[in-house]
């Protein structure tokens, strides 16, 4: 079960599909033992960026299901976020029963002040079970809803089950800072920060307290290794590491094309068959497949994670 404890790279993971656009069973597996060969401490699935609104209710779970079945001992996190509880309640428990360690929910664009925020959180724990431990994602660049640190503060000890923040705020390396700052007067109990964005700013999320990363990238065995040498305090060979896969981490961070070129980096390592997203979707152009071949030579001097990669 998911708790306050946990650290390290929770890492986003794509819904593979065959070019028909049908689930392919065959790369969630590869997928799964890539990530699990890289060293993360969990997997999360159902997210932004596993194309979640794309599937119908019988595919997610299928989807959570094989995850948690393949991942073993591995913790997986479900993202459960839906127009309402009963989908919710019903994805959540489902993906609990079958192994899941706990789940996400984000909040819905529809709200606007902070006891809107604060309401929502609990009643979406209470519509889960209170038994579930839940991950409270705060996105407000892709969500609408902008939750300051007191309102976090007040979801956190309003909502036992809240065991982790996926922050992915932007600028929002104050925002951690003062969390932490909580924790330390002792106005807040401990719980996970995780970071998304791509792992744009993990280099000094974790020097602002940051317990590791819950993103994607085509590379989260390089996410690995820097949340591992910030953690044994290599602060330059961190910011080596960091700089040397940045231009790549950069051009993922496009709206619109970051999964196109998420999904090509992870066909092109033979983590999964295809590029396909369902629509609607985005593809990338051949200028882009271009430049992003281009970056990944480049990187290859410097990584040989980003060597000899298939065509």
């Amino acid at each position: 079960m998911l708790d306050h404890t946990a650290t390290g790279v929770f890492v986003i993971a794509p819904t593979p599909f065959h070019e028909d656009g049908r689930i392919d069973q065959g790369s969630i597996d590869r997928m799964v033992d890539a990530f699990a060969a890289a060293g993360v401490a969990g997997v999360t699935v159902l997210g932004m960026m596993g194309e979640a609104p794309k599937l119908d209710a019988e595919e997610a779970l299928a989807v959570a299901r094989q995850v948690v079945r393949r991942a073993g001992r591995l913790p997986v996190v479900v993202g459960v976020s839906a127009p309402g509880f009963a989908a919710m309640r019903s994805l959540a428990r489902t993906s609990m029963e079958a192994g899941a360690a706990g789940v996400m929910i984000a909040p819905p664009p529809s709200l606007r002040t902070d006891d809107q925020i604060v309401g929502y959180f609990s009643q979406a724990s209470e519509a889960i079970g209170r038994d579930i431990p839940f991950v409270l994602q705060d996105y407000p660049l892709a969500l609408g809803v902008v939750m300051t640190p007191a309102v976090i503060r007040r979801i956190v000890e309003a909502n036992p089950a809240c065991v982790m923040l996926k922050h992915e705020d932007w600028p929002g390396l104050d925002k951690i800072t003062a969390l932490r700052a909580f924790q330390g007067e002792g106005g807040l109990r401990p719980f996970s920060i995780l970071t998304g964005n791509g792992g744009l700013f993990l280099d000094l999320e974790l020097e602002r307290g940051a317990d590791g990363a819950m993103t994607g990238y085509g590379f989260p065995d390089m996410l690995v290794d820097l949340v591992r040498l910030s953690a044994e305090g290599r602060r330059e060979a961190a910011q080596d590491l960091f700089d040397a896969h940045l231009p790549l981490i950069r051009y993922e961070q496009q709206p619109g094309i970051g999964l196109a070129v998420r999904k090509y980096v992870l066909r092109r390592r033979g983590i999964i068959g295809t590029e396909t997203q369902r629509r609607p979707a985005v593809a990338l152009s051949p200028a882009s497949r271009a430049e992003v071949d281009y970056l990944l030579a480049r990187l290859a001097r410097w990584d040989g994670r980003a060597a000899g990669l298939a065509p």
